[in-house]
């Protein structure tokens, strides 16, 4: 027997969609807000650039704290919490950072920031699925609308830094967006849940052999670092080593991650595609995290011309930004369909880890060189490659078994 969807309270689908995926565009806002005003937050709390990275990872440790947590506070609370957490947790978070100095104060909000991140997964996954009857391809599109923020901020940035303007207003203009959505939220009924006894399993359990399962396990949870920590190095260093390596202005400099954003979207709705059709999922995520390393060597060897560059930068986002690690996450949960929400969680757990130690590792690195520390982005991605070669080979191993 499946779950199902209580039919009172009447929920106002597109109203609720609407606003749970704005809150994803306001989180793409989030997810490199710090990273692209890291020179103007430097000079407002009078520390170096490499300050401001370890600052950074704060986002990574509140995601680290509070992924294994929030899925659970979910299920025994509400999904309507969680969310509402998510998002006065985000605009104390956007306030907090341009009233502060200090940045002791300043680590503990990007703590919060992640902790932001994880209330709102925990609630509008679960909801998006429950509005459509279990159906979860409308999951997808959040990529999607984190995307759009991503390519809208820089673009805000660039405009304020060119006017001359206070960086702080691209936090405001994030605060805003918030207090609009709580307010629209406040009057928005989620969907209620009947437990159900037993759920139907809709995909078969992989019969591996227990030495390639766990040595499929490790190669997932590896890969759960190494695909976030590819598109959190790039989205935090690329404004500035194309800047500081190839003499970018500060508009084409910021104008290259407008690029990977935009690739990211039409990205997500390739993969959204061919997913719904049956494609090969282990064929797809050797393929895209390959063409991320090759759009990574184009643009540190050929990137110093603009349009070679955002060119590299859209494939970049193409691939690697287009879902799959959330492709990979459905790997992992069809090795084990009677635990997908510990997977999930212990999944997204590993890809906290990269969001905590990318910023420190990057921020040791740029003392040395920027090059080094833009570079050091292709070793992840060819480490990623290798797993999911690895990955694809014990598959096939097995289904030959």
């Amino acid at each position: 027997m499946q779950a199902t969807v209580s039919t009172q309270p009447q929920v106002n689908r597109k109203r609720l969609t609407a606003s749970l995926y704005l809150n994803y565009l306001v989180h793409g806002f989030g997810l490199i807000i710090l990273a692209q005003n890291m020179v103007a937050l430097g000079g407002a709390w009078a520390v170096p650039v490499k300050t401001v990275s370890f600052v950074i990872s704060g986002v990574g440790i509140g995601r680290l704290i509070s992924y294994l947590i929030t899925g659970t506070l979910a299920d025994l609370l509400s999904r309507k919490l969680l969310v509402n957490i998510g998002m006065f947790s985000y605009l104390i978070f956007a306030l907090g950072m341009v009233m502060t100095h200090s940045v002791p104060v300043a680590y503990c909000l990007a703590i919060l920031a992640g902790i932001a991140n994880s209330a709102l997964d925990a609630g509008t996954y679960t909801t998006l699925v429950e509005m459509n009857d279990g159906n979860g391809y409308d999951t997808i599109l959040i990529k999607g609308f984190m995307s759009i923020g991503e390519f809208i901020l820089p673009l805000i940035v660039a405009s304020l830094n060119a006017n001359n303007l206070w960086f702080g207003w691209s936090f405001i203009i994030m605060a805003a967006l918030l207090i609009v959505n709580i307010v629209n939220m406040a009057t928005l009924r989620f969907p209620t849940i009947k437990k159900a006894e037993h759920v139907k399993l809709h995909q078969p359990q992989l019969r591996q052999g227990k030495v390639k399962r766990v040595l499929s396990t490790i190669i997932l949870l590896a890969y759960g670092y190494t695909s976030m920590a590819l598109m959190i190095w790039f989205t935090q260093w690329i404004t500035l080593f194309t800047q500081r390596a190839f003499h970018f202005g500060n508009l084409a400099a910021h104008t290259v991650l407008s690029c990977y954003s935009i690739g990211s979207m039409a990205g997500v709705i390739a993969l959204f595609f061919l997913l719904k059709h049956n494609a090969n999922e282990l064929a797809l995520l050797v393929g895209l995290n390959l063409t991320a390393v090759c759009a990574l060597a184009v643009i540190l060897l050929a990137g110093q011309n603009v349009l070679v560059a955002n060119v590299a930068a859209f494939i970049f986002g193409l691939s690697a930004a287009s879902g799959v690690m959330q492709t990979g996450l459905t790997v992992f949960m069809n090795m084990f369909p009677q635990h997908r929400g510990m997977i999930t969680g212990i999944f997204y757990f590993f890809g906290s880890i990269a969001s905590f130690t990318v910023p420190l590792i990057t921020g040791v690195l740029s003392t040395s060189s920027i090059t080094l520390t833009f570079g050091g982005d292709i070793f992840v991605g060819i480490v990623g490659t290798l797993l999911m070669i690895a990955l694809a080979c014990l598959q096939k191993g097995q289904k030959r078994a």
